[in-house]
C-alpha cells in the first residue's frame, strides 16, 4: 500500500492551460459583446464557458472597449484582459456563440476546439449581401415616414435616400471611417437626397421626408442594450452605451441641419 498522501488535488495546473483557458473565456465575452449581447448575456457566456473548462469565476469586470475575468482552480488563479472591438450587430453570429456556449458548458470540449469552433463561426456565419440591407433599410425608413405623416409622394425618394445612405455607411465603415463622423456624413446626404427627392416630386412633407431619410441612423439596440444593462446592475457600462447612443444622434442632428442649410430650409 502507498504510504504517501495524495495530493493529485493540491496541485497548481499548469499556467499555460490557465492561460488558454482565460483567453477563450475572454474571447467568446468580445464577441457576444460585439455582436451586440447586453452585459448579462456577456457575463453569463463567459461563466459557462470558464465551468465547463474546470475553473471557476473568481470576477469579471466590463467595460466599453475591454473585458477582464479572473479565474480560479484548486490554488492557482490567474487575472486576464482582452480589448473588445467596435459595438455592432450581428444576431445571427450572436446565437450562434450563445449555442456553442451551451455546447461547451456541458464539458468535454478543450480550449483549442472552443477556439477552432469561434473561428469557424467568424468565417462561416452567413450575412445578407449589403445591396438587401441598403434596399431593406430603405423601405425601413421610408414605412416610418409614412407613419410619421409623410405623403405617397415621398414615399420613393426617401427609400432611395435611405438606401444610398446605408450603402454609404458600409463603404465608410469598411474604410474604418470614425463612427461619428460617419454618422454625420450620411445625415447630410440621406437627408440632402431625401428632400430633394421629395421637392422634385412635389411633397408637401419635404422635411419629414428628411427626417425620415436619416432613421437608419438611430440605434436602436445599443440604446435598448444601456437601459439594460443599467437594470441588471451594470451602471458603468449602461452609461457608456448611452452616452454613445446620444454622440451619435448628435452627429446625426447635426448632418440634417448641413442639408437643411444646404436646401434652404428654414429650421
Amino acid at each position: 500500500m502507498n504510504s504517501q498522501p495524495d495530493t493529485s488535488e493540491l496541485t497548481p495546473p499548469h499556467p499555460l492551460s490557465m492561460d488558454r483557458i482565460a483567453h477563450v473565456t475572454l474571447r467568446v465575452g468580445a464577441i457576444l459583446a460585439q455582436s451586440g449581447a447586453s452585459v448579462r448575456v456577456v457575463h453569463e457566456g463567459a461563466q459557462m464557458i470558464a465551468r465547463g473548462l474546470g475553473v471557476e469565476v473568481m470576477g469579471m469586470r466590463s467595460g466599453y472597449a475591454s473585458f477582464e475575468i479572473t479565474l480560479e482552480r484548486g490554488r492557482s488563479t490567474i487575472t486576464r484582459m482582452m480589448q473588445i472591438g467596435p459595438h455592432g450587430v450581428n444576431h445571427r453570429l450572436d446565437f450562434a456563440v450563445r449555442d456553442l456556449v451551451v455546447r461547451a458548458a456541458r464539458g468535454g470540449m478543450a480550449p483549442e476546439e472552443i477556439e477552432s469552433e469561434l473561428d469557424r463561426l467568424l468565417r462561416e456565419t452567413p450575412k445578407h449581401p449589403w445591396w438587401l440591407v441598403a434596399v431593406a433599410t430603405g423601405a425601413a425608413c421610408a414605412a416610418f415616414g409614412r407613419l410619421l405623416g409623410a405623403d405617397w409622394l415621398s414615399f420613393g425618394p426617401m427609400l432611395a435616400a435611405a438606401s444610398i445612405g446605408q450603402a454609404l455607411r458600409h463603404w465608410l465603415l469598411g474604410r474604418r471611417t470614425n463612427v461619428f463622423v460617419t454618422a454625420a456624413i450620411i445625415g447630410c446626404v440621406a437627408a440632402t437626397l431625401g428632400g430633394l427627392g421629395a421637392r422634385f416630386a412635389g411633397s408637401g412633407t419635404v422635411q419629414l421626408a428628411m427626417m425620415a431619410s436619416i432613421l437608419l441612423l438611430v440605434p436602436g439596440v445599443p440604446s435598448t442594450n444601456a437601459q439594460t444593462d443599467v437594470l441588471d446592475g451594470y451602471p458603468t457600462m449602461g452609461s457608456a452605451r448611452a452616452v454613445w447612443v446620444i454622440m451619435i444622434m448628435v452627429f446625426a442632428v447635426t448632418g440634417l441641419w448641413l442639408a437643411e442649410f444646404v436646401l434652404r430650409i428654414p429650421t
